[in-house]
């Protein structure tokens, strides 16, 4: 690992956020019984191959889902988070509830589901750098997921944070219906709510989720997208594209984690771990920063704009030609509609944040690639992990491509997830030996 520590910076006081100032509105102090986050979404079963799945061979045996991947994320830095689902009534549910439980993260709200089985993902590596995932999860105990299982979920503790996906509005009217009851419940009792857009091309159309993400950015504190993301957000349209993408093109997506049924995915580059899916659904190792430039005018961002610890004013938003200008002007939009702050994954190129103060850009950590799936759940563990801990907006992006670049060199979809104790090795020269 050559990760290099990035300069700890502090933003430009034009009306910057001050160290530790929160995004949005107050975060709640911690109480005892009140957990840090709470979180629901589906968890699947997660068979890996150790090659194609026609010539058979052997599969290692995991679970997998990006809300329950970012809770372990935060468990393993010393924070109480809670997880609600649903499982099938089968090993399979057992499994994933054991592994939950064993890695500190609460699962009392979580639910059983007699008359529906666990989801199940399979893994089918098929090349070197190119990884097929196959999704199960039609009629799943996790897609029939009721508004109020979760409402006694969250309401049996607040927490400080409420964290959502994309994911889950996209697996059935049902799991759509709960998680917008229980932003309003956040509403009700405080809690910070934050957003990570996680658009799945094959689950619903851009259509259909921009129209559910744009009912829901007023109760958002905390937006966390790819830069082709963010489109599907902004109020009053914008969405663009055809069928199923936000770029038009079916897979043209950033965000990490679980994607939907039967999507490929493939290895990213060393970096925070946000990529962009190509055309055919497979993850390039470039992070798709070439599909992303190749459907833009071809201008660059101003040299040496953004770079870590120097915060950057606002372009004017008719500023469209260039991607950088472009994405500073969506993200100055939702901001101008309540969202307190919004965090850009740029895959390779690292993460931005933007504020009211401006924004602030923290380049990727480099890192030996060995497995891209789950990397962008970590990038948000780390963040919200950060935020919990009081760190202003250069903390909280330091600690998530942290996080993120774990996930990278690290097979699994959570497996990598550092402790808190273990941050700090990102930086050791190679050949390191702890002890």
């Amino acid at each position: 690992m050559t990760g290099q520590p990035a300069a700890a910076g502090s933003e430009d006081q034009r009306g910057a956020p001050r160290a530790g100032a929160t995004p949005g509105r107050p975060l709640l102090p911690g109480q005892p019984g009140r957990p840090d986050v709470f979180t629901f979404g589906e968890t699947m079963v997660a068979l890996r191959g150790s090659g194609p799945l026609k010539l058979g061979g052997t599969m290692n045996v995991s679970i997998a889902g990006a809300e329950s991947n970012v809770a372990i994320g935060l468990a393993r830095l010393g924070h109480d988070v809670r997880w609600a689902g649903a499982v099938g009534e089968d090993e399979a549910g057992q499994l994933v509830l054991r592994t939950l439980r064993a890695e500190g993260v609460g699962v009392s709200g979580a639910s059983t589901d007699p008359g529906a089985p666990t989801g199940l993902l399979l893994f089918e590596p098929r090349l070197p750098e190119v990884t097929r995932v196959h999704y199960y999860r039609a009629g799943s105990a996790g897609s029939r997921i009721g508004a109020g299982v979760i409402q006694r979920a969250f309401s049996a503790a607040p927490p400080r944070v409420l964290h959502l996906t994309g994911i889950t509005p996209s697996l059935s009217p049902t799991a759509r219906a709960a998680a917008r009851l229980v932003l309003q419940l956040a509403r009700e009792v405080g809690s910070l709510v934050c957003l990570d857009v996680n658009f799945r091309a094959r689950l619903w159309t851009a259509e259909a989720a921009a129209e559910v993400l744009r009912e829901w950015i007023p109760f958002v504190d905390v937006l966390i997208a790819s830069d082709d993301e963010l489109p599907l957000c902004l109020p009053g349209g914008g969405g663009g594209g055809g069928e199923g993408s936000p770029g038009g093109g079916e897979g043209s997506q950033r965000a990490k984690g679980t994607a939907g049924a039967n999507e490929d995915l493939g290895a990213e580059g060393a970096g925070a771990g946000m990529g962009a899916e190509g055309a055919d659904g497979v993850l390039g190792a470039d992070g798709g920063m070439a599909r992303w430039a190749s459907e833009q005018e071809g201008a660059t961002a101003p040299e040496g704009a953004g770079a870590c610890g120097d915060a950057v004013p606002f372009p004017p938003q008719e500023v469209a030609s260039d991607p950088a200008a472009t994405v500073a002007a969506q993200a100055r939009l939702l901001l101008d509609h309540g969202v307190g702050e919004v965090v850009v994954k740029l895959g390779v190129e690292g993460a931005t944040t933007f504020t009211h103060g401006g924004s602030l850009h923290q380049p990727a950590k480099p890192v030996r690639a060995v497995d891209a799936v789950g990397a962008g759940d970590a990038f948000v563990a780390g963040y919200l992990s950060a935020l919990l801990d009081g760190e202003g907006p250069a903390g909280r992006l330091e600690r998530a491509v942290t996080t993120g670049a774990f996930a990278v060199a690290s097979p699994g979809d959570w497996e990598g997830a550092p402790t808190r104790a273990e941050l700090g090795m990102l930086g050791a020269p190679p050949g390191t030996v702890v002890r």
